[in-house]
């Protein structure tokens, strides 16, 4: 049952523990340790370098659903990536391996059916790997550049979206196999049902991780990447608000003459007539002009052009 109190900075930590001692794994993946005493969430989290706003988001909104943040800029990106590496390090190396052991040893490994339930919980355990592999390969490292302002053209967590998918069928089926049809004694009975016990624990457990990257991570990824597209731009508007007119002497004249046709609103094959010169001359022009100066588009060559004097601004379209 959910406890739908909403937890803040000045409560007790050890509330927190007390009322969803569920929460006991997720301190372990904030790099929390125990031995707190009495301490506020506050006090706790400034102790040991963990970002409190953003570990109230996890935890509000595994226990409540609460996902309706005050302000995403304040969610630390650094503690959400500690937080799901540190997940997938419990879950990989402690959790899967610990419940496999379990099941060996309630298990016959003589009996055909029990060879089946290891061979399913084996694919599953393989499923889950790999799908936590490509994260730490390709995910994290991807939000890592981003954090340095290194965007890659590449990659965005979008694509990363499309393909976050819970891999829960070979886990569901196993559950059913050893409710159905397991055990033959109370000895082994008492094992399998506290086996399945921790399997459901690690359903839920498993859950909840893929919800917090569904509903807190990949947005705040989403947020970090416009603001990096945003600042990219200033970037680039800066630097030629600051040129010496170097980029400008880089251009041919024609050059200059196609980025005003350009600026002007005009298509390729106008500007071709206008220049008394063929559409794929404009095209290789224009191809150059953005090998040149790194400008792609419409929009930043208008930009270029008034603030390098090749046009007045009165007579731009904006």
């Amino acid at each position: 049952m959910k406890n739908h109190k909403m937890y803040e900075a000045d409560d007790k930590m050890i509330n927190l523990i007390s009322d969803n001692y569920d929460l006991l794994q997720a301190l372990g993946s904030f790099g929390i340790n125990l031995g707190f005493g009495d301490k506020t969430v506050r006090e706790v989290c400034d102790s040991q370098n963990v970002d409190t706003y953003t570990f109230l988001a996890v935890v509000n909104f595994t226990i409540n659903g609460y996902k309706e943040f005050d302000d995403a800029n304040r969610l630390s990106i650094s503690t959400l990536v500690q937080y799901l590496k540190a997940s997938h390090t419990y879950y990989l190396d402690f959790q899967l391996p610990f419940i496999r052991q379990k099941l060996v040893d309630a298990l016959d490994e003589a009996d055909n059916l029990a060879r089946l339930i290891l061979k399913l919980y084996d694919e599953y355990t393989h499923d889950i790997r790999n799908h936590m592999k490509y994260e730490e390969k390709n995910v994290f490292p991807y939000v890592d550049s981003l954090l340095l302002g290194q965007a890659n053209e590449n990659y965005d967590i979008e694509t990363f979206s499309k393909h976050h998918m819970q891999t829960d069928s070979k886990l569901r089926e196993l559950k059913n196999i050893i409710i159905k049809y397991l055990p033959s004694d109370a000895h082994r009975n008492s094992q399998l049902t506290a086996t399945l016990y921790d399997i459901y624990n690690c359903e839920d457990w498993l859950d909840q991780h893929a919800n917090v990257e569904d509903e807190i991570f990949i947005p705040a990824i989403r947020h970090l990447e416009m603001k990096s597209k945003q600042n990219d731009v200033s970037v680039k508007i800066s630097n030629m608000l600051n040129s010496n007119g170097d980029a400008t002497e880089m251009l041919s004249d024609r050059e200059k003459d196609v980025i005003v046709s350009v600026v002007q609103g005009m298509t390729n094959k106008e500007i071709a007539n206008h220049l008394c010169i063929s559409a794929n001359t404009v095209i290789t022009h224009r191809r150059n002009i953005a090998r040149k100066l790194q400008i792609h588009s419409p929009a930043g060559l208008t930009i270029y052009a008034i603030v390098n004097n090749l046009v007045d601004i009165s007579a731009v379209s904006l």
